[in-house]
C-alpha cells in the first residue's frame, strides 16, 4: 500500500525539489493516498500534493493549494520573471506520455493566480502501482517537478553550513570558521538533467555509469553569465543550462570574465590531446 512508502517519498522529493518536505497518509476515499507539503508550512497554508492509486496500474497526481494559502499565492505572484520561467520549464519537462493539464489554463502559460489552481497528472506504470519502482517513478516523473516549480515560485533557497579553515596561529595549528555558503539552485540542477541528461557536454564523461552511486557529481553551467548581457533578455532554461563534469565547468571558467565556450574548450581539449 502507499502509505507504507513514506521514507521513499520523502526522501525522493527531498533530493529533488532542494526543500523540506512533510508527508501524512490519507484513507479519504476508496483507495488510500498521501499527501504531501513543505515541512515549512503549515498543511493549509501552502500547495498540497496528493499521490494516490488509479486504476489497475496508474497513479493520479493533483497539486492544489491550502484553505490559509492566501499569504504564499501573495509571494508567488511576485516572483520575478527568471524564476516563473523555471517554474514553467520544470512542469514542461514532465514526459509527454504522461497527462498533465491544469484547470481552465494553458500548459505553455500558466500562472497561479488564486486559491482555485489545480494541476493533475495521471500515468499508467508496466506492474502494480504498489511497487517501490511504481512509487519511485511517480515521484521523480512528477512530483519532483511539480513540486520543485512550487518551491522556485515561493523562492526557496538552499544554505549549506561548512567549516573553513582560517589562518593558523602557529604552523601545524587549525582554527576553524564556520560560514554560511548559498549553494546554487538544486532546482536548476534538477531541469538540467531531465533536459539534457546526465553526461558532460564537454567531456561525455557519465559520472553514474563511471562512479555508480557515487557519481551524483554533474554540475549545472550557464551558457552565458547574466553578468555578461549587454541587454537583458528572457531567461531560457531549456537552452540557457548545460550539464558539465566539475574538471571541465572548473576549465570553462579559467578564463574571465567570460567564460570558454564549450565547443572553445573541446578545441582546446584536441590541441592538448595532439
Amino acid at each position: 500500500m502507499i502509505a507504507g512508502k513514506r521514507d521513499l517519498i520523502v526522501r525522493e522529493l527531498e533530493e529533488g525539489t532542494g526543500a523540506t518536505i512533510a508527508v501524512e497518509s490519507d484513507k479519504g476515499g476508496l483507495r488510500s493516498a498521501m499527501r504531501i507539503w513543505f515541512g515549512d508550512l503549515d498543511e493549509p497554508h501552502g500547495p498540497i500534493a496528493e499521490i494516490r492509486p488509479h486504476g489497475l496500474r496508474g497513479h493520479k497526481v493533483s497539486l492544489t493549494f491550502g484553505n490559509y494559502a492566501g499569504a504564499v499565492i501573495h509571494q508567488i505572484k511576485s516572483a520575478s520573471g527568471e524564476d516563473v520561467q523555471l517554474a514553467r520549464a520544470l512542469v514542461d519537462s514532465i514526459d509527454d506520455e504522461i497527462a498533465v493539464t491544469i484547470a481552465g489554463q494553458s500548459m505553455n502559460n500558466w500562472s497561479v493566480n488564486d486559491g482555485s489552481f489545480q494541476l493533475t497528472a495521471t500515468l499508467r506504470h508496466d506492474g502494480s502501482p504498489d511497487e517501490d519502482r511504481a512509487v519511485s517513478r511517480v515521484c521523480r516523473e512528477v512530483i519532483v517537478p511539480v513540486m520543485a516549480a512550487m518551491a522556485e515560485l515561493i523562492g526557496y533557497e538552499v544554505i549549506v553550513e561548512e567549516t573553513l579553515a582560517d589562518e593558523p596561529l602557529i604552523e601545524g595549528a587549525i582554527k576553524p570558521a564556520t560560514v554560511n555558503r548559498r549553494e546554487r539552485n538544486p532546482r536548476n540542477r534538477l531541469l538540467c538533467i531531465r533536459l539534457h541528461g546526465e553526461v558532460c557536454a564537454v567531456c561525455g564523461l557519465d559520472p553514474p555509469r563511471r562512479y555508480g552511486n557515487a557519481g551524483s557529481i554533474i554540475e549545472v553551467h550557464h551558457l552565458e553569465p547574466l553578468s555578461s548581457l549587454a541587454v537583458p533578455r528572457p531567461y531560457n532554461p531549456a537552452d540557457d543550462l548545460r550539464p558539465l563534469c566539475p574538471n571541465c565547468h572548473r576549465a570553462v571558467h579559467t578564463r574571465r570574465p567570460v567564460p570558454w565556450s564549450i565547443d572553445e574548450l573541446k578545441d582546446l581539449m584536441v590541441v592538448a590531446n595532439g
